[in-house]
């Protein structure tokens, strides 16, 4: 349970600007009834994250815009095939008129073979539709995607906590975006309703007047008029809960930066781990440049932070190449190694600098360095010959 600071310290104890506080009562809050349910939530949702809620089902949808486009286009199918749903309408009529004259209903099955086919008859069309339709919404929204799990059944939500309950469902900004919503369906209702029905009266008063057909024609008429316009309005009205539900959905997903670290060490390895293999890989290399130095024409130095060792076979090779090369520790190495094996070792600090700098182990060195270089193994080259003469 946390409790206000005012509760169990005086803030003169740690802010001596700050008059002390007389004999004040200590009350227990539950601050974390009110506590943002997703602070610390601040980085962006990974691409990894987003694939794995969308496994699982868990995508932006808005519900209200699949509705809408399941009321709209069976209703506009209705308009399309009311003539034929008419001409059904009257040849059921008849014909169970007729039947329940003659027909003995508790031996003969032609009453049922009859109700069933005129009810696939009037509905199916209008139920493949409204599948169509909820089919096509949902893909819309959220493309291909099918999962069981946002299905599974959930025992933890058996007893929910009511009070979280409530901060999510009405003190949130979703519970208000909702609220608002529902209140504006109701008013779009209403006002269609009274709208259509308002300068319609004088039509309404005088269906006394009217056969049975005509009136029932004119109530149709109206009521779907009415429908169609409602569908249409709440269709654009679930236009802005779509974009807002993408928002939720996105907002739901940031991560905090210890979830990031987590799964950056899960994607790509502890990078501590990966650190120690870094360093075991250098020492590897490093090890094998120093089996090269005993067999190097030369070592050039900086002399104290680079040491590159060159190599140079006339027969297999078109020019000298690096066979070793390191800084500061490595470089001290190198010399020592090459002093043991009696490789010369010679000052030169800008090629040093230079070959350490533009040539990897096992490359040949560059044209610009041609002269140099030669210039170092003809001279170690007349040092051997006198030695040897």
């Amino acid at each position: 349970m946390i409790r206000t600071n005012v509760i169990d310290q005086n803030p003169s104890q740690f802010f001596p600007s700050v008059p002390a506080l007389a004999d004040e009562p200590r009350y227990a809050l539950h601050v974390q009834w009110f506590a943002a349910e997703d602070e610390g939530r601040t980085e962006e949702p990974s691409d990894q994250k987003i694939r794995k809620a969308r496994e699982e089902g868990k995508v932006a949808k808005s519900a209200d815009l699949t509705a809408s486009i399941v009321l709209l286009f069976p209703l506009l199918l209705i308009a399309i095939l009311s003539p034929y749903m008419i001409r059904t309408l009257k040849s059921m009529l008849q014909f169970f008129i007729t039947q329940s004259m003659e027909a003995d209903i508790t031996r003969d099955g032609t009453i049922l073979q009859a109700c069933v086919s005129y009810y696939m008859k009037l509905t199916l069309p209008v139920m493949a539709v409204a599948f169509l339709s909820a089919f096509l919404g949902n893909v819309f929204q959220v493309g291909f995607l099918f999962s069981t799990k946002a299905i599974a059944p959930d025992f933890t939500k058996i007893s929910p906590n009511v009070l979280k309950w409530l901060q999510r469902a009405v003190f949130s900004t979703e519970g208000m975006f909702n609220m608002l919503k529902s209140l504006m369906k109701i008013g779009i209702i209403g006002v269609l309703s009274y709208w259509n029905i308002n300068r319609k009266i004088p039509e309404l008063t005088n269906l006394v007047y009217a056969t049975v057909p005509e009136a029932g024609s004119f109530i149709a008429s109206l009521a779907f008029r009415l429908m169609v316009e409602a569908a249409v309005l709440l269709l654009l009205l679930s236009l802005p809960d779509y974009f807002f539900q993408r928002h939720k959905h996105k907002e739901s997903l940031k991560m905090t930066k210890h979830e990031v670290k987590e799964e950056m060490k899960q994607s790509e390895g502890d990078p501590q781990i990966k650190g120690r293999l870094k360093q075991k890989m250098r020492e590897l290399l490093t090890n094998q440049q120093m089996q090269n130095v005993p067999n190097a024409d030369v070592v050039v130095t900086n002399p104290t932070h680079f040491a590159v060792a060159l190599e140079y076979k006339g027969d297999s090779m078109t020019a000298p190449r690096v066979s070793a090369k390191g800084m500061d520790e490595v470089a001290q190495r190198i010399k020592r190694i090459a002093r043991e094996n009696e490789v010369p070792v010679l000052e030169n600090k800008p090629l040093a600098r230079a070959l350490h700098a533009n040539v990897e182990v096992g490359d040949e060195i560059p044209r610009e360095y041609y002269e140099v270089v030669a210039g170092i193994l003809n001279k170690i080259n007349e040092i051997n010959g006198k030695i040897s003469g």
